[in-house]
């Protein structure tokens, strides 16, 4: 279930590719070209467990600056990873190392970019990554309650030397073309099971919070640890000691970094100037030092001090500016805590906003906070004598629950404001009027918006209206643009035109004049979406970016990209034939990750898709010609196509449903997929596997006339007129993953083991559903009784064993359809809402907010509130028609969920139960809305193996499903399900 105001459709919109998401790992073999199908050689087996811990997945894809040299992490789903470094071109080499078990998470592909563990200098020259201990011996860490401690490794890429660096969390290449590294070390404190690792520059993960703690007297954790900076060409090694924090500028001339010591003895930031050694001190004294923050283009330094007063009770913050460091005329400005400048009344410097320097720099850009003392402590309420009271008050903007939620994020906002050094001036820009703004290109202008006068309105419709404001940054003037919109909003690259959506057109808001001219009324096209079928007033196509030279703004209207002028009666199609040949050109290709404009003097890539065929091409716009190219040609894969910065190089996955989708070098021209060149073999040894025969298209029309379609993924060994056992997983709109590769992973979402059902000769069926308004439930059935019955009209599908399995929302769905349809055997609802009334006024826990937004203009699609539509919310809960159940149900419902209630599931089970139906709930103890937990996951996978098996294929049901599980001998049976989870030695 999504929390209020997300839109479930997949939305069309302007893609970053440099850090799109790369679909997990999977099967992968030697093959000539990127789309030759997965086909086995010799015998294969049914994807097992052990399968499924080995299975791997590709992060941090990351690309040099010239294209050369490609890099990445494989990381199994269970064990140790490899970082592999390739140089591009054909035959080129290639360079292997073992990091052991990274931690969750790594970041997706970027041109030129890097990820905590991995750094590929920008050059291509070097690649730097962080190396773990092995799995087994991590695990044996953790029961030890010792640290995991990382070290660093260091490759030339050239020759292949390489060198170590024990006891080290954080490497930084400094600059694109780097003759450094710095590497940050772990303190000799290393907390238990830790080993996270800073990004580029940046700051540590678990890094200090930055408000309120008393600092005085050396009081406080010291953060400071050994930082080790190597000069690559001579491999020179200096130690700097007591580094709380580094940074590099962007160019890797200068090197800032903050002394954090015992007893604050030497505290300060220092700047080294690379090329000679020379180290200046830029400030010092007895105080912390943190938010080190160079400007993106400039030499302009910027960070925060703080100083605890003479009682060591309270931390008192100034932000200090450097600007055109190196030069001349470089200059130390200070604000806050004794500095000449004056703060607005009853605020302070807050440390929880990283400074920096205006691109003029002439001005400072800080964050101010309301000044709140600390209470004395005669005043401060001991913690027997506070109550532990919540009020919840009916006029509370936000619920309380929310603030809860929100309550660190809360103690640690900071108002924007700038200083002026010239006059010593500061001025407030945000406040608690207007709370929150983006200061836009060339720091001009910043675009600000407040929701605060809607916000208990929208908490309980969803509708989050606010007032758009335009504000000087250096006079703090601020100007109306537009009062109660909904929509997006975006300021011009050159800061003179404001773009907004109100009332079903864009508009651009002219600085200047403060003239507004509708820019889409009239337009041979419209940019209402409406394809969007939640209960929201005319809704927006995509905007996708501003013209670098802020002349026009392209817009999608789901189909072609159109290039609208900002006088008004100025359409330009520059796809042409989107939306009469049902082309969605749906991802701009980004070739600059810094860049939110495009160059329209320039080719502009688009990775399009066929509506109705789901075929895929990279295209291209040239300049000053209509249409489009197709680079790649039409095909049934999908492409994330990645171009290097500063070259003419592209790489890109290519995947279809039985093929992983590997990075490839591809070349643009009359045989690009021919001429691609193999990045990646993320899973060479799992060619033994049974996979799917590949996927069909299903076209059905509902029951109230839509045209949908669903997407078919046939069994391995799949044989023509076989119909096979068939699962069902539904939620919303799913067939454009028609050419999607599933990788198989232990979760409790259904799609996650898609692979794996093929591989045991099921078939796997995504139909879309669409939906009327106040019939959730009801369009479900419309829309999914008939996907199933064209499903077995393809004589796949074997019509009297068909499952059924969603989850969250898809569980609601299920749990709905097995009330109004026996056309399913047997079927599983993961989290499901199962009352509509109640559900509606309960507690979205995990965000605090309540549900009613969800019910009205998100994915509940309902009009009004069940006093007002009561009769609408009663039809569609699954609770009122359980007596008309017949089909087996599995409900999964933990205890802790926090987006759908447990006594959602609960109450279901007891009505069911109560009606003698067969029922069974999974209630894993202490997990949220979804599994996080492996060991669960794993048993809850293993679970609906034995389910489905039970039901569609006629084998021995387990004692747990037949009979269930006294509690007494749960540990006995935990034990045996275990067994047969044994990596080693079971197929599931």
């Amino acid at each position: 279930m999504s929390s209020p105001h997300r839109r479930s459709r997949p939305l069309l919109r302007s893609v970053l590719l440099s850090n799109a998401a790369v679909l997990a790992a999977t099967l992968a073999v030697a093959t000539a070209t990127p789309l030759t199908p997965l086909t086995a050689q010799g015998a294969t087996h049914p994807i097992t467990a052990a399968d499924i811990s080995a299975w791997k997945t590709i992060r941090g894809a990351t690309l040099s600056h010239d294209g050369a040299w490609f890099a990445y992490l494989v990381v199994p789903n269970e064990g140790d990873a490899e970082v592999v470094v390739k140089q591009t071109a054909a035959g080129g080499k290639e360079l292997r190392f073992p990091v052991g078990e990274v931690p969750a998470g790594g970041g997706g592909p970027g041109a030129g970019g890097s990820v905590a563990s991995l750094q590929l200098a920008g050059d291509g020259k070097w690649v730097a990554m962080l190396v773990y201990p092995k799995a087994a011996e991590q695990k044996r860490l953790r029961q030890q309650r010792r640290p995991v401690v990382s070290k660093a490794l260091v490759v030339n890429l050239a020759t292949g030397d390489k060198r170590e660096f024990d006891r080290v969390r954080r490497v930084a290449f400094g600059g694109d073309t780097p003759q450094w590294l710095a590497m940050q070390a772990f303190g000799p404190d290393a907390p238990a099971g830790g080993g996270g690792a800073g990004g580029a520059g940046g700051p540590a993960p678990g890094a200090p919070g930055m408000g309120g703690n008393p600092l005085g007297g050396g009081g406080g954790r010291v953060e400071g640890t050994d930082m080790l900076l190597y000069e690559l060409g001579t491999s020179a090694l200096f130690n700097v000691g007591n580094v709380a924090d580094f940074a590099f500028d962007n160019k890797g001339r200068w090197l800032a970094y903050a002394i954090d010591a015992r007893e604050q003895a030497g505290n300060g930031v220092q700047l080294r100037e690379l090329a000679t050694g020379v180290v200046k001190s830029i400030d010092a004294g007895k105080a912390l030092y943190r938010r080190l923050a160079w400007s993106d283009t400039l030499n302009a330094l910027a960070f925060v001090k703080g100083t605890a007063d003479s009682a060591a009770t309270d931390t008192a913050w100034t932000a200090v500016g450097v600007s055109r460091v190196g030069a001349p005329t470089q200059q130390l400005v200070t604000v806050g805590e004794g500095s000449k400048a004056t703060l607005p009344n009853g605020m302070e410097v807050s440390p929880d906003r990283a400074p920096r320097w205006l691109e003029q720099q002439d001005a400072l850009l800080i964050g101010l906070r309301v000044a709140t003392p600390p209470l004395p402590r005669s005043e401060q309420l001991e913690d027997d004598d506070r109550p532990t009271l919540i009020l919840w008050h009916h006029k509370d903007p936000r619920l309380q629950s929310m603030q809860l939620v929100q309550e660190q994020a809360d103690k640690g906002f900071s108002f924007m404001a700038t200083y002026l050094p010239a006059t010593q001036q500061v001025v407030q820009l945000t406040n608690a009027e207007v709370r929150t703004g983006t200061v836009g290109a060339h720091d001009r202008w910043l675009l600000s918006s407040e929701s605060q006068p809607y916000e208990r309105q929208a908490s309980v419709d969803g509708i989050q209206f606010r007032d758009l404001y335009l504000t000087d940054v250096r006079t703090g003037n601020r100007v109306p643009v537009k009062q109660r919109m909904v929509g997006t909003s975006s300021l011009s690259p050159d800061g003179r035109t404001v773009l907004f959506w109100n009332d079903g057109n864009f508009h651009a808001y002219d600085v200047a004049t403060k003239n507004v001219t509708n820019l889409t009324a009239g337009a041979p096209t419209s940019f209402i979406d409406t394809e969007d079928d939640h209960n929201v007033d005319r809704p927006s196509t995509d905007f996708i970016d501003w013209s670098r030279d802020g002349r026009f703004v392209l817009i999608s209207d789901n189909y072609d990209v159109w290039r609208v002028g900002l006088g008004g009666k100025s359409w330009a199609n520059l796809t042409g034939n989107g939306r009469a040949e049902r082309i969605r050109y749906n991802r701009v290709v980004r070739t600059d990750p810094t860049d939110r404009t495009i160059d329209l003097t320039k080719p502009v890539y688009i990775v399009a898709m066929q509506a109705r065929t789901k075929k895929e091409s990279v295209v291209r716009i040239d300049p000053a010609k209509n249409g489009v190219v197709s680079v790649t040609g039409w095909r049934d894969a999908r492409y994330a196509p990645i171009r290097a910065k500063n070259a003419d190089v592209w790489v890109s996955t290519i995947q279809t449903s039985t093929r992983f989708p590997d990075y490839w070098r591809v070349s643009f021209g009359a045989n690009a997929l021919a001429d691609s060149v193999r990045l990646s073999d993320a899973n060479p040894n799992l060619n033994g596997v049974a996979w799917s025969a590949g996927s069909r298209l299903v076209n059905y029309v509902t029951e109230k006339g839509d045209s949908l379609q669903g997407a078919l993924y046939l069994p391995a060994g799949y044989q023509e007129g076989k119909q096979y056992p068939t699962l069902t997983f539904i939620y919303e709109l799913q067939s454009d993953n028609l050419n999607s590769f599933y990788s198989p992973t232990f979760s409790s979402s259904p799609n996650a083991l898609i692979g794996v059902h093929t591989s045991r000769g099921y078939a796997v069926f995504l139909p879309d559903i669409v939906y009327k308004l106040n019939d959730p439930g009801m369009s479900a059935v419309w829309s999914v009784v008939p996907a199933v019955k064209a499903a077995i009209r393809t004589g796949v599908v074997d019509s009297a064993n068909v499952g059924l399995h969603g989850h969250s929302w898809g569980g609601y769905q299920t749990s709905f359809l097995v009330t109004q349809t026996n056309i399913f055997k047997s079927a599983v609802a993961g989290a499901p809402l199962t009352d509509m009334i109640s559900m509606y006024s309960s507690v979205y826990w995990n965000t605090g907010g309540a549900n009613q937004g969800i019910f009205q203009s998100s994915q509940g699609r309902f009009k009004g509130n069940f006093i007002e539509n009561r009769e609408a919310y009663e039809r569609n809960s699954p609770n009122r028609f359980a007596d008309k159940v017949k089909t087996p149900l599995v409900i999964l419902h933990d205890d802790k969920d926090g987006a759908v209630d447990f006594n959602q599931g609960i109450t279901y089970y007891n009505t069911l139960r109560q009606l003698n139906k067969d029922v069974i709930l999974l209630e894993y103890v202490g997990e949220n809305h979804g599994l996080s937990q492996l060991r669960n996951r794993r048993d809850y996978s293993q679970r609906l193996m034995e389910y489905w098996d039970s039901y569609l294929k006629g084998q021995p049901a387990p004692e747990w499903l037949k009979n269930g599980i006294p509690r007494l001998k749960m540990d006995e049976h935990l034990r045996d399900q275990k067994k047969k989870l044994d990596p080693k030695k079971v197929a599931m």
